[in-house]
């Protein structure tokens, strides 16, 4: 079977659960004109918001890195995120800021975004991406140290639960010398915030 051929199957099974979920809450008919093509379309935005489970480091980083006698610091700032809580499956979205501290090598500033992308469009607590997105810098490029930091606000605490409309949550990694040397990390701090 082709990988279309595989993927149509994927999306219509996923349309045919979207409608039998639809179908069990009271009040609302599957038929109705404008439900009716809503399990399809459903299918199609889980399967786009799930796409980086279809992605890896290698394929998302390409021919992007590049020999370079450059140590000073790197930063990619305000990345928009977008992802799914794998608790409720309902989205959390917010900015990563992703640093490093380069030994001979950088990677293309795309890359970087495309990184956080990757580990975002799967199901996700905030916590791991934010800790993936360091490791996936690491070992691409290993680095003297990577920084990451992540602040989401997250559908889960406000759409239900303890409604609490003006929460967001922040979360860090800090590897190399950015946990080790305070003056690095003050540094990285100091810039995104600014």
């Amino acid at each position: 079977m082709s990988d279309e051929a595989s993927d149509n199957e994927c999306l219509h099974s996923m349309a045919v659960c979207y409608k039998s979920l639809l179908g069990m809450i009271d009040g609302l008919d599957p038929e109705k004109e404008g439900i009716r093509k809503t399990p399809a379309r459903a299918a199609e935005a889980l399967q786009y918001f799930t796409k980086g489970y279809q992605q890896n480091l290698i394929e998302v980083i390409g021919g992007g890195i590049f020999d370079e006698d450059h140590d000073e610091m790197v930063i990619v700032k305000d990345i928009d995120i977008f992802s799914l809580c794998e608790h409720h499956m309902v989205p959390f979205i917010g900015k990563a800021h992703v640093g490093y501290l380069p030994k001979r090598k950088v990677l293309g500033l795309s890359k970087v975004a495309r990184i956080v992308e990757m580990y975002s469009r799967r199901l996700q607590v905030q916590e791991r991406l934010t800790r993936q997105i360091g490791e996936a810098l690491t070992t691409a490029i290993d680095p003297a140290g990577v920084a990451v930091i992540v602040e989401a606000v997250h559908m889960c605490m406000v759409m239900r639960g303890v409604e609490k409309v003006n929460s967001k949550t922040v979360t860090s990694s800090m590897v190399g010398v950015f946990r080790e040397d305070p003056r690095t990390r003050e540094e990285f701090l100091t810039l995104v915030r600014s």
